[in-house]
């Protein structure tokens, strides 16, 4: 008898459900190989920088390199991704590190690398892994069933952890076998089968109705929905300050490996190693945790957790010692980001998914890289204990930002789109670029309700502003007590037109709850208004010898 969906044994294999996905299951096989090719080159040039320079400045630089452009690349990366196809940004980004790693190995063979330029190929093929990264995140989606994403967010953590737990080691035996130039070609040669895998995709696109975005644009659409979106802006601080705070697990490793333990490039490979067997417990944990406890709980107690085992890592001169904190380290430090990309997940609606997912990335990833340059810094001045004991204190004490930064529920939050059924009622000849567009919204209220609905319009305030509109007020008439006077603008009718298309559920509760408010008998009366309206009348568009001049009428 097949078990009940919610019976414990089902629930015990609810962490791999995502998995009977036939293109998920591909592609996510895929990107094991992958990701197990990047962490192979990542061991082989921390530890050819260690060859090539003693600074350990320059040692952490690598780790630098490599995060640097998934905070740079990561944020144009999202737009590109909501603008076009997915499928087509994924396969650009990885054919552009495919060939960046190819070509450095073709440097390393003929002996020509230097530590400036073993850092300036690691950041071209970050590069191309943040190109590709965007597309895949903001595609799970359309991989998999709704309720199943908070798993396949954490098997595609699961990938990288499994890479991780044998990489580093296969990366240390390869350095020592044959040298750096192996690991970057076996980089170059993993990255073709998810390469493969998303030319077989047979992803359904859906045209959008509306053109796409300009790509400046598009990024300040999703900046502006960053930092309009309380639970995305809170995810993304805390992303960073987790970043910064916990960079010197990976930056300094190749130095614990070689100062504290004494050992070579198979130690460094063994700890890391170590780490990604913790950080595949912790990302299978992750549905368990958020059935348990609650966000903030969950994500300050791996704070916590995870900064003790940083400063134990540094007064350890065990080996075996170094491997078991590795590992705890890593259970906790995978699901503290995890549980973070969840919440951006389950928070940003789809118009804006890769977006938001881009500009988290970039936060987390940016703190990666500026705390690796600063812990670097810091260990010539410190010395490598002091500088593993100073970070991981600032690891445990990051769950105090959560006082003013709350992570938000691990739940759906009405993010499904919500379709707009009334057209706006047009008279004028405009096109998609006529504007500014000026909207205004009137109210009749019960003077008693006023105050009740002042905060609620302060809501809806940061959902016209999240979704596209400028310059939003409200008025209060001094004659009419009852009167309330919405306004805003959008730069174009098309931008007008696609903040309308960017409703979801939550939002249209929202606008419900502040009509909720009206008088009996009244209802919101809505002006749409051409601010600068001397392009309608320069045909004489209103004579009737001339309206078949206009220029057509933009309708999504």
């Amino acid at each position: 008898m097949t078990a009940p969906v919610d019976s414990p044994s089902s629930r015990g294999w609810a962490a791999f459900e995502p998995l009977r996905e036939r293109s998920f299951l591909i592609i996510w096989s895929a990107s094991l190989l992958s990701n197990l090719g990047q962490l192979i080159q990542g061991v082989g040039a921390a530890w050819e920088m260690t060859r090539l320079t003693p600074s350990p400045g320059m040692v952490a630089l690598v780790q630098t390199a490599l995060m640097l452009p998934l905070m740079l690349v990561a944020v144009p990366a999202g737009a590109i991704a909501d603008m076009f196809d997915r499928r087509k940004v994924a396969m650009a980004g990885l054919g552009f590190a495919t060939c960046c790693a190819a070509t450095l190995t073709v440097i390393a063979g003929l002996g020509l690398t230097t530590p400036w330029l073993l850092l300036a190929f690691c950041f071209l093929i970050g590069s191309g892994v943040a190109l590709y990264g965007p597309a895949w995140q903001a595609s799970v989606i359309e991989q998999v069933k709704p309720e199943t994403l908070p798993a396949a967010v954490a098997l595609s953590s699961v990938s990288y952890n499994i890479a991780r737990s044998f990489g580093p080691a296969i990366g240390g035996l390869l350095v020592v076998a044959a040298g750096a130039m192996a690991t970057f070609a076996v980089n170059a040669v993993f990255y073709l089968p998810l390469l493969l895998a998303f030319y077989l995709w047979q992803r359904k696109h859906v045209p959008p109705r509306l053109p796409p975005e300009r790509l400046h644009r598009a990024i300040i659409s999703g900046a502006r929905y960053a930092i309009h979106s309380p639970p995305v802006r809170s995810v993304m601080i805390r992303g960073f300050a987790t970043g910064f705070a916990g960079a010197s697990l990976s930056a300094l490793t190749p130095l614990v490996a070689r100062d504290l333990l004494q050992g070579d490039a198979s130690t460094y490979g063994l700890l890391l190693g170590a780490m990604g067997i913790g950080a595949i417990a912790g990302a299978l944990a992750v549905s368990a945790v958020r059935e348990r406890l609650q966000a903030e709980m969950a994500v300050s107690l791996c704070s916590v957790l995870a900064g003790l085992m940083v400063i134990l890592l540094g007064l350890s001169h065990s080996l075996l010692l170094s491997v078991l904190v590795m590992a705890v380290a890593g259970v906790f430090y995978l699901l503290q980001t995890t549980l973070l990309s969840v919440g951006v997940q389950l928070s940003a609606p789809r118009w804006v998914a890769a977006r938001a997912l881009s500009w988290f990335q970039s936060a987390l990833t940016g703190g990666i890289a500026l705390g690796a340059w600063i812990w670097g810094l810091l260990t010539a001045e410190w010395g490598l204990q002091g500088t593993l004991m100073a970070s991981g204190l600032m690891l445990a004490l990051t769950p105090l930002i959560g006082r003013l930064w709350p992570m938000p529920p691990l739940k759906p939050a009405g993010t499904e789109p919500f379709e707009i059924s009334n057209e706006p009622e047009v008279a004028l000849p405009i096109t998609a670029r006529s504007g500014p567009i000026v909207i205004e919204i009137e109210y009749r209220v019960d003077p008693g309700q006023a105050r009740q609905f002042y905060q609620v319009m302060q809501e809806l305030q940061g959902m016209r502003l999240r979704n596209g509109a400028f310059d939003w007020s409200l008025a209060r008439d001094i004659a009419d007590a009852e009167l309330w006077t919405e306004r805003y603008h959008c730069p174009t009718w098309g931008d007008y037109l696609r903040q309308r298309s960017r409703f979801t559920q939550a939002d249209r509760d929202l606008q419900l709850k502040a009509d909720s408010f009206h008088t009996p008998g009244s209802g919101p009366r809505v002006h749409r208004r051409l601010e600068r309206p001397h392009g309608s009348v320069r045909w004489h568009a209103d004579t009737p010898d001339n309206r078949g001049d206009h220029p057509p009428l933009f309708t999504p």
